[in-house]
């Protein structure tokens, strides 16, 4: 195991700034995850971890280890990480063993050693049965877990996955998100793992820094940056949130496109802000405190995804799927809500939404 110190970190490419003053320390045995959306420099933090780039300032310690920073540059195959990338990268003239075997082999380990130690990664990643067949035999979701157990069979200190899900089908996707995070618990070994993907981060992580233009705009649990986003961006990006602008003052939110209906608060902030509502924080109540018209239903199964009309603004609400039957489009509804978030009415909203457009 090992932790990873990064010290004011930046990096630049010509004029473009890609990464600004990132500075933080992922612990041993962690599972961090790098979100944000193309192009935010996440893949840029990853690679120089790896040592395939070199920052342009500060310094970069893996364990107590300098190896990046001023005139130290320790390449990347002596840094003792494994690592994964988006395309699997097997040899496809080699069987899963010799595949898996790879790294050990041309550091001309003794061929006991080799054996025990693949024998073993291949029983962590559940591939024991299928050591003897070619990667063109295998599913998508199996020749990825040769990379993994690829990765691993050097008992690397640190893991590096750079969106290695991303060309599977949804449901090979969520079944290795599981077992991806079962491995990492099982070997307790760290793990920085990039992704666009905001449920990958959500079910696997232990703390995930979502950047945005090179910049760390919140690091946490999830469980803090989905329910206590510092910003407008954060609360956008991880999850589903619709924004309203509203005038904050004598313990209540007035929000001018639903009618002037009315949102109970008691916080800090006054005047114009913006409140950010979750659909599935709004609910179907008959003694709810907003009121509309139902205009669109989705029916998803496990959810009903509904419109509803609010004064002159639609409100998105996430109901239960045992619920679809009750309602029909056009009825008059009311609105319960559980929770709501509110952010100062400072044009950052809109700046986000032009930078995404």
């Amino acid at each position: 195991m090992a932790t990873v110190t990064i010290k004011h970190i930046s990096k630049s490419f010509g004029n473009n700034a890609v990464l600004r003053d990132f500075n933080e320390v992922f612990e041993e045995g962690e599972f961090v995850t790098l979100l944000g959306p193309s192009g935010c420099g996440k893949t840029t933090m990853l690679r120089i971890i790896a040592g395939f780039e070199k920052p342009t300032s500060g310094e970069l310690y893996i364990g107590d280890e300098l190896v990046s920073g001023g005139k130290t540059f320790v390449p990347p195959e002596k840094r003792n990480i494994g690592m994964v990338f988006q395309s699997y990268a097997v040899w496809p003239h080699m069987n899963v063993f010799d595949n898996v075997a790879y790294p050990l082999t041309i550091k001309k380990r003794p061929k006991e050693e080799i054996r025990t130690n693949v024998e073993r990664v291949l029983e962590i990643v559940h591939l024991s049965q299928y050591a003897k067949r070619f990667p063109n035999q295998l599913s998508g979701g199996q020749q990825q877990r040769i990379a993994l157990a690829r990765a691993l069979v050097a008992e690397p200190g640190l893991l590096l996955l750079d969106e290695p899900l991303s060309n599977l089908d949804a449901k090979l996707r969520e079944s290795m998100r599981f077992e991806i995070k079962e491995i990492q618990r099982k070997l307790g070994i760290t793990v920085v793992y990039v992704t666009h993907d905001q449920t990958e981060a959500m079910a696997m992580s232990d703390r995930i820094f979502l950047i945005n233009r090179g910049v760390v705009q919140q690091s946490g649990s999830p469980e803090i940056i989905y329910n206590q986003p510092a910003n407008q961006f954060v609360a956008d990006f991880l999850g589903k949130v619709d924004f309203f602008k509203g005038i904050s003052e004598n313990g209540k939110i007035t929000i001018p496109s639903m009618g002037g209906q009315t949102l109970s608060y008691d916080g800090p902030r006054s005047g114009k802000v913006e409140v950010a509502i979750r659909p599935e924080n709004l609910f179907f109540d008959d003694n709810g405190i907003l009121s509309g018209t139902l205009e669109e239903q989705y029916y998803l199964g496990d959810v009903d995804d509904c419109r509803v009309r609010v004064g002159s603004t639609l409100v998105r609400v996430i109901a239960s799927g045992y619920e679809y039957r009750k309602r029909k489009k056009g009825q008059q509804v009311h609105l319960g809500v559980r929770d709501f978030m509110v952010f100062e009415d400072d044009g950052s909203l809109q700046e986000m939404l032009e930078i995404q457009t």
